[in-house]
């Protein structure tokens, strides 16, 4: 067993948010894991880029309310204690409300060594941000 040292908190950068956004890096896997793990808050309206994750992202919602988006979807709204899958190469956004922090829990495998675990795209509008959203309940 082996308690691992935390890593400061770091701002996650511009080139692939809008908005504030800050992460702490729970878990980087080394060969032969590939685990990967951030705890990520996010300021009103902050939100991500339209990216993929080779082997797709799971996203757990801890506080306040999430918005999502798969490529060509509506915006859902996902909530605390709530769990959140998109598959391998499939491109979507997610963030929080525009009234409410947003703090979630992510979790992805890296595909090997030297491989690209994510695929950044274009910034994600304020168009596309405050597009319909899909009512779940």
């Amino acid at each position: 067993m082996e308690i691992l040292k935390p890593q400061p908190t770091s701002k996650a950068p511009s080139d692939w948010f809008t908005g504030d956004v800050w992460w702490d890096v729970i878990y980087a896997g080394q060969e032969p894991s590939r685990m990967r793990a951030n705890m990520v808050r996010f300021a009103p309206c902050a939100r991500t880029d339209w990216h993929s994750h080779v082997l797709g992202q799971t996203l757990h919602i801890v506080s306040g309310t999430a918005l999502v988006q798969a490529r060509g979807g509506e915006i859902v709204e996902v909530h605390p204690g709530e769990t959140i899958y998109t598959p391998a190469g499939e491109e979507h956004w997610h963030g929080a409300a525009p009234d409410r922090f947003m703090t979630h829990l992510a979790l992805w495998e890296a595909p090997g060594e030297g491989d690209t675990e994510t695929t950044w795209g274009d910034k994600v509008t304020d168009e596309e941000y405050n597009g319909p959203r899909a009512n779940r309940r």
